[in-house]
């Protein structure tokens, strides 16, 4: 569903977040699954038969039904089930769909787009469809991106991932600035030594690395749009030598400064 267009989503009339009755149960039917069918467990447990295999059922679950699909589920009374499940289809030939199953540890993105797109059609709301449409589109690129995670994105923790990124983020956002490890570590509240560790395997480069390319990237929008000459975009850059920031710009991208511009 990756290359998808928003409007190929079709939107079916089946869909709610409800706390399910102490005595709910999914009865499998004969016929298979007619349609797409996002199933998110919000909090309760129970058991979920999914073509033959059984899951465990608990906060997080998160299923993609697929036409076809026999299922089947049952909870436990005392720990009921609060579930969203949305209904539909898709007009065109789909090729990269979400994995079926998933337990999911970072909720809240996810949990807000599914509470958006109930709420959208609580009453008459403009353009609901439209938008109904684009966060379904967002809530595929959610399961496909944790599907596409790298081992060490699926590994971490997410508050390690998120003070290396907001790192990442400050170094982009502030590239002129010659940042010392020793600071950026001290924001991340991490040691020097383990945050260069795991900035180089969560970023891919190390943090010298990505502070150049960073510099070299802005350095070349700054010659290609603002209207800047060599001196200048050194200057703000923060280097104090000319030659050198040439030989650097080169050395990343192939070309001179003055060939940029």
């Amino acid at each position: 569903m990756l290359h998808i267009e928003p409007s190929s989503f079709v939107l079916l009339p089946y869909f709610a977040k409800i706390v399910c009755e102490p005595g709910w149960k999914w009865q499998k039917r004969e016929k298979p699954m007619a349609n797409y069918d996002l199933f998110y467990v919000w909090s309760g447990s129970g058991e979920l038969e999914l073509n033959g295999e059984l899951f465990l059922i608990e906060k997080g679950s998160c299923f993609l039904f697929r036409p076809g699909d026999h299922t089947s589920a049952t909870h436990h009374p005392q720990h009921p089930l609060v579930l969203t499940y949305i209904h539909f289809d898709v007009k065109e030939s789909v090729k990269a769909v979400p994995r079926p199953y998933r337990l999911l540890n970072e909720t809240v993105d996810f949990e807000h787009l599914l509470s958006r797109y109930v709420r959208l059609f609580l009453v008459k709301t403009y353009a609901a469809e439209i938008e109904a449409q684009l966060i379904l589109k967002q809530l595929m690129l959610h399961l496909l991106r944790e599907d596409h995670a790298s081992p060490i994105e699926r590994k971490g923790s997410n508050q390690l991932l998120e003070a290396i990124q907001e790192s990442a983020n400050y170094i982009r956002q502030h590239p002129g600035i010659p940042h010392r490890v020793e600071d950026l570590a001290q924001r991340a509240q991490l040691s020097p030594r383990y945050f260069s560790i795991k900035f180089r395997e969560i970023i891919g480069l190390s943090v010298q690395s990505f502070m150049i390319r960073t510099r070299i990237e802005r350095a070349q929008h700054l010659l290609m749009h603002a209207g800047m000459n060599v001196t200048e975009v050194a200057d703000a850059l923060g280097y104090r030598d000319i030659f050198f920031f040439s030989r650097q710009f080169k050395q990343y991208t192939g070309k001179s400064p003055s060939e940029i511009r």
